[in-house]
Order: C-alpha cells, then sequence, then structure tokens
C-alpha cells in the first residue's frame, strides 16, 4: 500500500514546515498570558502532570485528566435546558434516563487527555488546556448522538444509544445543544478566534469523513468505482483523527503556543487518528466479542468496507474468492464470515492493515519528538499512543 500523507489542515495561520533534527521549538511558560474562562476546581490535579520515579500507565494518564476536566464539563452542562442537560448526562454516562447515578460505561475521555496533554506538553498548566477538553468531549458526544442514528445503532457503550432511550427528535436536538455548547465554550476563552477556528476546521473534516464513509456504503467493492484503500486512510484522518488531532493542538494553543507547534500536533493527533481506525477494523473482524462488545466478524456481516478487507481485495491473485464472497447476494452468513476473513488474512489484509497502524503511529511519534516539548507530558502522550492504536485502554 502506498503510504497516504496528511493534509496539513487550515489554522488560524499558515503553519510552516517542521522542524529539523536540530531544530528547537521555544517552550511557552508556565504563565502563559490569558486564563482560560474554563477552568478545573482547585485540585492536585490541576497543577500538571504526576512526578515521581515511575511513569504512570495510559489509564491512570485517562483518569488524571478525566479528574481535572470533570467540574468544568459538569458546569457547562448543568447551563444548559433542563431536559436537554439530563440528556447529555445520560449520553456522557453520567446519569441514567431515571436520573439514578449511572453505572460503568462511561466514556474513556481519550480526547480530553489529549487537550491537556497538549497545554502540559508546550509547558502550560493542564488546567490551561481544560476549555478544550471540555469543547471536544462535546463536539465528541454531538457527533456521536448523530452517529448512532444515522447507523441505526441501538447500543452505545452497553446502553441504549440516546435515541433509543429518548427518541430520535430530542437526541438530535440533544446533539445540536452539545455541538452549540462546545463553540460557546471555547468562545469566551483570551484565545477565541483562533480556538474556534482550529474546532469549526476539524468539525468540516469530520463531516467530511462521515460523508465519505456513508458513501462508501453505496459503492461495489470492485471494478472502477470500487472503494482503494487510500481514499479509506483519507477518510480515517478526517472521520476519525480530525478531533484527536483537534485536542492536542487547542490544549497548546490555550497554553498560549504558536501556530506551527499546533499545526504539528494536530497532525500527531489526525495520525493517531488512523492508527486508531485501522487497528479497530482488525478487532472489527478478529477481535474477540468479550473484548470488542461486537458479534465476532461482525464487521464482515456488514459489509463494512474496512482496510484490512480493501487491502485484501486489492492483492492479486488472493482476492478472486473474497471478492465472489463479498459481491453474492445477501449478507455473509456465520460460515461465509469465517470464510471470508480467513480470505482476508490469507490474502495479506490483516498484515496490511497491520503495517498501517505502526506506519502513523511511528509518524505521530517522529512529529512529537521533533517538536522538543516538556518531556514528562511527552513521555505520557507516547503511552498514550501506543495504548490508542494498540486498542489496550
Amino acid at each position: 500500500m502506498t503510504p497516504t500523507a496528511l493534509r496539513r489542515p487550515t489554522t488560524a495561520a499558515a503553519t510552516p514546515a517542521i522542524p529539523t533534527a536540530t531544530a528547537t521549538t521555544p517552550a511557552v511558560p508556565a504563565t502563559a498570558p490569558g486564563t482560560p474562562a474554563v477552568t478545573a476546581a482547585a485540585s492536585p490535579a490541576a497543577a500538571g502532570p504526576r512526578t515521581g520515579t515511575a511513569s504512570p500507565d495510559a489509564p491512570s494518564i485517562l483518569r488524571r485528566c478525566r479528574d481535572l476536566t470533570a467540574p468544568a464539563l459538569t458546569d457547562a452542562i448543568d447551563g444548559l435546558h433542563p431536559w436537554v442537560a439530563e440528556m447529555a448526562r445520560y449520553t456522557l454516562g453520567l446519569r441514567e434516563a431515571d436520573g439514578a447515578a449511572a453505572g460503568p460505561g462511561r466514556g474513556k475521555g481519550i480526547r480530553q487527555a489529549l487537550a491537556v496533554l497538549g497545554a502540559e506538553a508546550v509547558s502550560g498548566p493542564g488546567a490551561a488546556g481544560v476549555p478544550g477538553a471540555v469543547a471536544v468531549e462535546l463536539v465528541h458526544t454531538f457527533s456521536l448522538l448523530h452517529d448512532d442514528i444515522m447507523d441505526g445503532d441501538a447500543l452505545r457503550r452497553g446502553r441504549p444509544a440516546l435515541w433509543k432511550a429518548y427518541g430520535t427528535g430530542p437526541a438530535v436536538l440533544a446533539g445540536d445543544a452539545l455541538f452549540a455548547l462546545g463553540i460557546e465554550t471555547l468562545a469566551v476563552t483570551p484565545h477565541a478566534g483562533p480556538a474556534v477556528r482550529q474546532l469549526t476546521t476539524a468539525l468540516g473534516d469530520l463531516v467530511g469523513g462521515q460523508a465519505d464513509d456513508l458513501l462508501f456504503a453505496q459503492r461495489p467493492w470492485t471494478g472502477p468505482d470500487a472503494v482503494r484503500a487510500g481514499e479509506y486512510v483519507t477518510m480515517a484522518e478526517r472521520k476519525t483523527g480530525a478531533l484527536l488531532g483537534c485536542a492536542l493542538a487547542l490544549g497548546a494553543r490555550l497554553a498560549g503556543a504558536p501556530d506551527h507547534t499546533a499545526g504539528e500536533l494536530d497532525l500527531v493527533g489526525r495520525h493517531l487518528g488512523v492508527a486508531f481506525q485501522i487497528a479497530d477494523d482488525v478487532l472489527g473482524i478478529w477481535g474477540e466479542p468479550e473484548r470488542t462488545g461486537k458479534p465476532v466478524h461482525g464487521d464482515l456481516r456488514q459489509g463494512k468496507k474496512t482496510l484490512p478487507v480493501l487491502a485484501a481485495l486489492g492483492a492479486a491473485p488472493g482476492g478472486g474468492e473474497l471478492a465472489e464472497l463479498l459481491t453474492a447476494p445477501g449478507a455473509l452468513d456465520g460460515d461465509g464470515a469465517r470464510r471470508a476473513a480467513s480470505l482476508v488474512e490469507r490474502a495479506g489484509g490483516r498484515t496490511r492493515a497491520e503495517q498501517e497502524t505502526r506506519r502513523h503511529l511511528a509518524e505521530a511519534r517522529t512529529r512529537l519528538t521533533a517538536l522538543r516539548l516538556a518531556p514528562g507530558p511527552v513521555g505520557e502522550l507516547g503511552t498514550l499512543l501506543s495504548a490508542l492504536a494498540g486498542r489496550t485502554v
């Protein structure tokens, strides 16, 4: 597969080329001007990354950043219309539909963590990235609400999706409210202009990626109109990578980082998003149901055009029998899905997908290292990158 270079997104100002190995990007002082309007409540976590001899693992990093962001996220939700706030708490895993405290199933807070670590990586306090963490979490949740409606997915994190619990109309309304609240959260910060443009650029890419993903389902498996592997990588960068990159860049911007640094961190997150999506593709075919929450070979049964399958179809001659299976009338049954999974693996689809995951992860690490940022937060980012790309959190 020919490596696909990610597009450099449009940001508040032109982003210069990545520094050479000998270049140095000045760190932003911890006392960067302008305190964000949305901050976390005072707590030990607000001071910055944990110190000590042992480097924290990915679950600990996620938990620290969630705890730092939680008060501001709660305050933002509390300002919504009471009914909309109720739905927001439900979809964020904070409350059940009847108002009772929710059990396990809350999101991991990946984007929250990236925003906090983005601020810390440029030597700012983690609290500086909290408005970005809140904004991206709200917008991400908005996208999930609408995603579930478009895909007809009845479950989200082991519970009824919001549209199943409250109805389609209310779920659309709640999503719209979260979208507006995410923009407002950034609009009241000292870095409002660049921050809002960063988020709206990511949103434009997310919508474009979602549109491509929906259109892929209508295109044939074979022939001149078939989806190509390169098109899929571009879709994944936009649909999955745009908000991950936005979270990292927003954290850095809100801590006072220059456009160049924010732009490079955006690309780090976009490469991470591609690695994350492709790893999810592999699990969607070969993952264990108890780990993925999906039936075995679920993506093949649904006819989803994922990278392992597209790579296998592009392999000659190994894709011939696979193409016959996929283009036969009707959905694959259990035996057909097992046969298709075996053919994808035999044609090298799984291997090539895993290679792409490693390549995008390596590119993310290379760009992150080249920026020469604060070593502690960069180390935590590296831990998180590996865990996310490996789907171990």
